[in-house]
């Protein structure tokens, strides 16, 4: 596969224009006097669906032909690409078929059905999300779309890097640094393939699901050890793929690590400074700037990338 060019981000941003909401880039002078420098968050936890996976997903349906959407979609996902790909499906009018695993959040899980979605359950420590989806698509005949692993999701996640150029140059601020969630890559790759020579992207990672950082340095896809858990359950998958790979090592400039502490302090600062519900996952980012991991630039931004979070789960956290 092809890595997305900015060319493809800014199609994609034509084809999801009037779907996916432009998100607002939220000057945080709390968060800017702990880092140094002005610092912001690019709030996607107030995206449709409450992250940013609608962009991506929308734009790999739109792109399907009229023959393929009648038959509807397949997904995997462990919750925001099914909200996603649920979504997108009810707005074309088509069935979608997901598979998630069995501990994701319930209400990622309660929000796929609502949508009208099929979901099928698997176990993620002895079964394999991608053998499961291989078995559906193959028995129903279904195009997948996939939560990473498409030029087209890239191109859809990066046109969040366009609306953060587009803010970054109307308040006049060079040299910034971007810090993303990363899980397989796709968001983060594509932020970073949009910013190119405007601003120096970081992928932030759970510190035992560092597999892009590894992968990174490896030169080739590396591995998570399998049972290794975290509170980031929107970036526990076991590796990226040769095609996010490709783009993080040609286009990020650097990757980062978190704490599920660390994490669960963000979830807190997003809260109480910025009025924000941000799930784990979500607030990779911005735990890797609270804690001193983001270098410096002009300005700092980070992805708030998701808000779908249980509500036991992120009154837990509040609690500390």
């Amino acid at each position: 596969m092809q890595a997305p060019t900015l060319d493809d981000i800014r199609a994609a941003a034509k084809r999801i224009a009037g779907v996916a909401v432009g998100t607002p880039l939220l000057r945080s002078e709390a968060l800017g006097a702990v880092v140094g420098m002005p610092a912001f968050v690019k709030a996607e936890c107030l995206q449709r669906g409450g992250a940013f996976k609608i962009r991506g997903a929308y734009n790999k349906i739109a792109s399907l032909s009229a023959g393929e959407r009648a038959r509807g979609v397949l997904a995997y996902s462990s919750g925001n690409h099914a909200i996603a790909v649920a979504t997108a499906a009810k707005l074309f009018g088509i069935p979608a078929v997901i598979v998630m695993p069995a501990d994701a959040p319930r209400a990622k899980l309660e929000r796929a059905r609502a949508l009208g979605a099929e979901v099928v359950t698997y176990d993620r420590i002895s079964e394999s999300r991608e053998a499961v989806s291989a078995a559906l698509e193959q028995e129903r005949n279904l195009p997948v779309v996939r939560p990473f692993d498409d030029p087209l999701i890239m191109a859809g996640q990066g046109t969040v890097g366009l609306e953060i150029a587009e803010d970054l140059a109307a308040l006049g601020l060079g040299d910034a640094v971007v810090v993303s969630p990363a899980s397989g890559g796709g968001l983060a790759g594509g932020v970073a393939t949009a910013l190119d020579g405007v601003a120096r992207v970081f992928a932030v990672e759970p510190e035992e699901h560092n597999d892009l950082q590894r992968s990174v340095a490896a030169g080739e896809i590396v591995s998570n050890a399998p049972g290794v858990r975290s509170i980031c359950d929107a970036l526990m998958v076991q590796h990226p793929s040769a095609l996010t790979l490709a783009v993080a090592r040609a286009k990020l400039a650097g990757a980062l690590t978190v704490s599920d502490d660390e994490v669960r302090r963000a979830m807190r600062f997003g809260f109480d400074e910025l009025k924000l519900v941000i799930e784990p996952g979500g607030a990779a980012g911005l735990a890797a700037a609270l804690h001193g991991r983001a270098p410096k630039g002009g300005a700092l931004v980070v992805i708030a990338s998701g808000g779908n979070v249980d509500a036991e789960m992120f009154a837990s956290v509040l609690r500390g």
